[in-house]
């Protein structure tokens, strides 16, 4: 899976470089990194409990995906520097596949992941003309499906994980207008409320949530 999806972010960067090129739109200046931008996003998606003593969750649990969805922003040079706000919202194919009476995946039963849900900052600066280096950090919601079985029926329920977002990555302007990027990001959650059919949900508890994510992506900006 992990070498299917980074060909893909490799031929994804390839086909955006070449599209402009095709339709002669190139930016033979410096790309201002400036105004409203929208984009779309692929790549590798990896839900794990994480890491605090009061875990007790196996690290072998994993929801491991593809990353898809679509993003906004909007940035503003100064000078060198380029600070701007952004927002996502992303699906996931990841998921856990075991049976559904155990508790042990994840800490929340057999799962599969949801919409995810990003809004935050970013900040970068100038590595040529056309190259952005940046950082990046925000808010994260992310949904879990759940199928619990209560030993004679099945049902399907919810759960909203709230979280926090960093991540780093570089961007490349590859024509008067449009761009390509490649980003990691870690994001992790510490609350967690389960959200019934009829939509009320329970108090916030505490978990502990680990996510890793390669996303490629392409975009135009206005």
């Amino acid at each position: 899976m992990r070498t299917f999806l980074l060909t893909a972010a490799a031929s994804a960067i390839a086909l955006a470089s070449a599209v402009p090129a095709a339709a002669q739109d190139r930016n033979d200046g410096n790309t201002t990194f400036t105004g409203p931008r929208v984009g779309v996003l692929l790549g590798y998606d990896k839900l794990k409990p994480g890491s605090s003593q009061s875990s007790s969750i196996s690290d072998n649990n994993s929801a491991d995906g593809l990353l898809y969805g679509g993003d906004i922003g909007y940035d503003v040079a100064l000078g060198g520097i380029v600070l701007g706000a952004e927002g996502e919202v992303t699906g996931s194919t990841g998921k856990v596949s075991n049976n559904p009476v155990a508790a042990g995946a994840l800490g929340y039963g057999r799962v599969k992941n949801g919409r995810d849900l990003y809004a935050g900052v970013r900040a970068g600066f100038r590595a040529g003309s056309n190259t952005l280096v940046y950082a990046k950090g925000g808010y994260t919601n992310q949904r879990l499906d759940l199928t619990a079985n209560n030993g004679t029926t099945t049902t399907g329920q919810h759960f909203n994980l709230d979280g926090w977002r960093v991540g780093a990555g570089v961007e490349q302007g590859i024509g008067q207008h449009t761009y390509a990027k490649i980003e990691y990001r870690y994001s992790n959650y510490k609350n967690a409320r389960l959200e019934y059919a009829n939509g009320a949900n329970t108090n916030n508890f505490s978990v502990d949530t680990d996510r890793h994510q390669v996303a490629v992506g392409v975009g135009y900006r206005f």
